[in-house]
């Protein structure tokens, strides 16, 4: 079992650069859930005319969250800047989505995941996660992924 990890940089682990990757700080994370803060700023793509963070970006955000908590198992213990970063992952099905509103620019999300389930084949990851992002107590989206990550 895998032992938590605090305040790491899961941007080292994804394999998303500028603009599409999130810049969040993880305060948390372990075999099983995972815990993101990401500033929505005003350079995001994600953002509207009416400084609205979209759909489209709120879906990515928890998507990018969800994906540390498998995605970290292709990864080395000590291995905290992603050196080895040779990890792929996809959506293949987004199962459940419920957005109550668009937070603005200067808002911070903060995504919790949980693992509902798992199957590995060797070469490749199947899992489905559930999250939920908030600002302040407010809930934002509820979402349940289904994904796929491999080695490349």
């Amino acid at each position: 079992m895998r032992k938590p990890r605090y305040n790491i940089n899961i941007e080292n682990f994804l394999p998303h650069r500028y603009p599409m990757l999130m810049e969040c700080t993880t305060p948390y994370l372990d075999a099983n859930s995972v815990e993101t803060h990401f500033k929505i700023t005003q350079n995001s793509i994600f953002t509207d005319r009416k400084g609205r963070f979209t759909e489209p970006g709120l879906i990515e955000t928890a998507a990018q969250a969800c994906s540390a908590i498998t995605g970290q198992d292709f990864f080395e213990d000590d291995d905290l800047a992603g050196e080895g970063n040779k990890v792929v992952g996809y959506i293949s099905a987004i199962k459940k989505l419920e957005i109550n509103f668009l937070p603005v620019i200067g808002d911070i999300l903060i995504t919790k995941a949980s693992l509902i389930s798992r199957f590995d084949t060797g070469e490749m990851t199947m899992c489905t996660i559930k999250s939920s992002t908030f600002r302040g107590n407010d809930l934002v989206i509820n979402c349940t992924f289904n994904f796929l990550i491999h080695e490349v």
